[in-house]
Formats: structure tokens, sequence, C-alpha cells
């Protein structure tokens, strides 16, 4: 496993991982219409590439797949953290918070936050984040509960 910076190339495997975490892992806390309004199949390419690549964005890669990113911005703010679902539960995500965490912390931010999903607000909460409050975003006319957290750092 290797992990590395965020190549223009990868975006097309970025988009894939980022539509079948939000459809396979979250399916047991948000509805079809909840997952289809997060991560519909055709996307905004543009934007994504836009976000990816002003942000600093990491990605895992296993055998020349890609199975985590993530990224934050310059301003602390936790952006995106995703792991395909054949890799949870075996300590990636926490490798790529540590190392997203140390770059906010190089960049002179003191807090960093995040709007968690409900599903990933246990990991954020196991590595020191706390809920700030409850989030109602909507997203594609669809109501989607989330949770605005932070971690000091």
């Amino acid at each position: 496993m290797e992990m590395r910076l965020y190549q223009r190339k990868d975006l097309d495997q970025v988009i894939d991982l980022f539509y079948r975490a939000v459809h396979e892992v979250q399916c047991n806390d948000y509805t079809e219409e909840e997952r289809d309004a997060i991560a519909p199949k055709n996307v905004d390419r543009y934007h994504w590439e836009a976000s990816l690549e002003k942000n600093h964005t990491l990605i895992v890669e296993d055998e020349g797949k890609i199975i985590a990113f993530g990224n934050i911005g310059t301003t602390g703010y936790l952006d995106r953290l995703y792991i395909d679902k054949k890799y949870l539960h075996q300590g990636i995500g926490a490798k790529l918070l540590e190392r997203l965490e140390q770059y906010a912390k190089k960049q002179g931010n003191g807090i960093i936050y995040v709007t968690s999903s409900i599903t990933s607000k246990p990991f954020f909460e196991k590595h020191g984040y706390e809920e700030i409050e409850e989030q109602i975003n909507v997203r594609r006319g669809v109501r989607i509960l989330r949770y605005l957290m932070e971690k000091k750092i």
C-alpha cells in the first residue's frame, strides 16, 4: 500500500470510489434517495477536479487501485475522507486522517472542522473530534442529516 498526493489522472477512480463508498457503506444510515443526492451517478467533473487540486488531497493505492482518499483545505476544513468498503477497519482511514491533520497543523491551523455523515461520526469521535452541532444539509432538494465536528490540534 502506498499513500501519495493526488494526480489529475486519479480523477475517475476517486469519483468511482466516492460513489461506491456512499452507496455501499452508508446504506444503513441513509435512504437510497439520500445516497443518490449525496453521490449521484453523474457528477460535475470540473467541480471535483478543481476541489481535489485546490485542497491537499491524498490517495491510498493498493496494487495500482485507489482504495482511499481524503482532502483538507489550508483553513483546516476536512472536506472528504472515503475508504473502499473492502478496506474498512484496517487502520487506513486513521493513517490518512493523521496525515491530513499533520498538513493542517503545518498550515498553522489549531482546529480542524469536518461535516460528518451519520456513518462516519463514530470514527471521528474515536479520533478526538467533538460534535458542535447537528445540521440538515440540502443536496439536490433532499434533506440530509450531518454533524459539524471539530478537533483541536
